[in-house]
This record gives C-alpha cells, structure tokens and sequence, in this order.
C-alpha cells in the first residue's frame, strides 16, 4: 500500500457528471491506506441530478472514507493552522472552482481547505472538468499550471467535436498524479 498513512482532503465539486467517475478513485486511494477527509462544496450533498442522489453520494463519502464530510468554512479553517492534511485533492474541480483558486478566493469549503493548506508549502492535486476549459476558464487554467504546490492530474477534451471547449480529467491517473504530487513533481504528460 503506496499511500498508508496520507492524509488526504478529498474535495468534491459541483461537475455531477464526473463525479461518478470520481468515486472509484476515492476507493483506491482509501485501497492503497491513505487516511481521507472528505470535503464537499454546499451544493454536492443538496443537490439530485440526473447522474445521481445526493443521499445516495453522502452515503457514499461516508461508506469509503468513514468520516463525515467537511461542509462548512468553519470546520476546513484549521488545515493550515494546524497541518492537518499531507494533500489535498479536488476532483472534480469545476470551471467555476478553478476560478476561485487562480484569485486565491475561499468561499466554498473546498477553495478555503486549498487555501489554507496551500501556506504551508503543500501539495494540492486538480482533477479539471469544465465544459469551457479552452474557452473563459482558459486564463485561469493557464495561471494555475504557473503555480508552486499545484499538480494536475493529466487532462484532455473529452468530445471535441460536441464540446470543443470542454477538458476533463483522467481520473484513473489521479493516484499516480497524487503519489507524483507528494514528490514535488507533475506526472507528464499533463496534455492528453
């Protein structure tokens, strides 16, 4: 077990559509021993899609990590004051959140858990899934790969013909982005 006694923030954001695909990764990472903490934007637990339930993905969380999830700014703000966490990771992370973390702005639980473990010099992981990648959040994409303590997990456009602008995540890599992360490097290539 590559990852046994990591603790990892897992944030989970609003792209419903890739958080199915997230889910077997949350797994894995809790396979290979690392210890998770589960974080979640306001609207994750609240909101029922057509991809799923949002008890159904609580139940989830809950099930894979045996924590509750973080929900609220109060409960996230100690990860930089106390060194809670090894990495965080934020998969999937939206156009909308990637925007927030290139402005350095922290008003979701998500975006203040990066924040405040990002000034103690550690590494975060970003799964990317945005339908406007190559569009408006091209500038905030380009700021983040510019970034100390910013690793991606490899990406690239899911269907260029239907949605030329949209980039996603390769979310099985996302351990060996992790491992790479914690390492100090990015795995390569990060285009694909």
């Amino acid at each position: 077990m590559q990852l046994t006694g990591v603790r990892i923030g897992f944030g989970i954001t609003g792209s419903y559509c890739t958080i199915p695909e997230v889910i077997p990764e949350l797994k894995r990472l809790r396979d290979e021993g690392a210890e998770l903490f589960p974080i979640v934007s306001p609207q994750v637990l609240t909101t029922d899609t057509r991809f799923g339930k949002a008890e159904d993905l609580h139940r989830m969380i809950l099930e894979i990590t045996g924590r509750e999830p973080w929900r609220s700014l109060v409960e996230v703000e100690p990860i930089g004051p106390q060194k809670l966490l090894d990495v965080v990771v934020v998969a999937p992370c939206t156009g909308s959140t990637l925007g927030h973390l290139a402005l350095g702005l922290s008003n979701t639980p998500v975006t203040l858990a990066c924040k405040a473990h990002l000034r103690n010099n550690r590494p975060v992981v970003v799964a990317i899934s945005t339908n406007d990648g190559l569009g408006a959040s091209l500038l905030n994409l380009a700021l983040m790969l510019n970034r100390n303590w910013i690793y991606f997990v490899p990406f690239g456009q899911d269907d260029p013909t239907a949605k030329p602008k949209s980039l996603v995540a390769k979310m099985p890599q996302l351990t060996p982005t992790l491992i790479h992360a914690l390492q100090g490097q990015q795995l390569q290539p990060v285009l694909q």
